[in-house]
């Protein structure tokens, strides 16, 4: 745990942890379910809002109801801020940008997501290149609305079609899961209103890997 508030708490979530408990008897541990150890009174869905099981970073959990309340009608009203860093298996060419694409879920392929611009639903991402090597891009993002999946789509998508043209290091649905022991995706930055006192808070995580790190292993 990083921070407790009045009513909140706020977690760093490491790779490979569900958000919140799967249906099946061996998936049961999860954000959602330690923090309900560690606060046996917490009440209700606590996660207003998720991670992909393979990311890690800042996640914000309610302790109540009321709270819950408050810290989602944040998110509906587009009032959280998020930022997330992540390492890509390529070189991105230009320094920032905005990618604005509609995704839907891959039936036959689920859970991957895709690009639809038929039935796919709005979704847009901030972007700007932090720092570069040879083969790779270490990036910041920063969506603007929250679809499943949506930085992995938006970063595998070819440019010539919106996106950035190059996966994830580690991401086993959309890239080369031989690249790197885990997925280089990590929510850094977090920040909302306390919804009982209305003072902004913000918090900072320092992603567990770097441009440089799992190079050829």
């Amino acid at each position: 745990m990083l921070a407790r508030g009045n009513g909140w708490a706020v977690v760093v979530k490491p790779a490979g942890l569900r958000s919140v408990p799967g249906r099946a008897e061996d998936a049961t541990d999860s954000v959602q379910t330690r923090i309900q150890h560690v606060f046996p009174k917490a009440d209700g869905a606590i996660t207003p809002h998720r991670l992909d099981v393979e990311t890690s970073g800042l996640m914000v959990v309610a302790l109540n109801r009321r709270v819950l309340r408050g810290i989602a009608r944040q998110f509906e009203k587009r009032k959280i801020g998020k930022a997330y860093e992540g390492v890509l298996e390529g070189e991105v060419e230009a320094e920032k940008g905005v990618i604005e694409l509609p995704l839907r879920v891959d039936w036959p392929n689920r859970p991957r997501q895709m690009v639809c611009h038929e039935e796919g639903k709005p979704s847009r991402t901030l972007w700007r290149v932090l720092n570069r090597t040879p083969g790779r891009t270490h990036v910041e993002f920063r969506p603007e609305t929250g679809r499943t999946h949506q930085l992995r789509v938006h970063a595998v998508t070819p440019v010539a079609e919106g996106g950035l043209g190059a996966p994830f290091l580690g991401d086993t649905l959309y890239g080369d899961p031989e690249s790197a022991p885990r997925l280089h995706l990590h929510a850094t930055r977090l920040s909302f209103f306390d919804p009982q006192l209305g003072v902004p808070m913000r918090f900072h995580s320092v992603p567990p890997f770097g441009i440089e790190q799992d190079r050829g292993g």
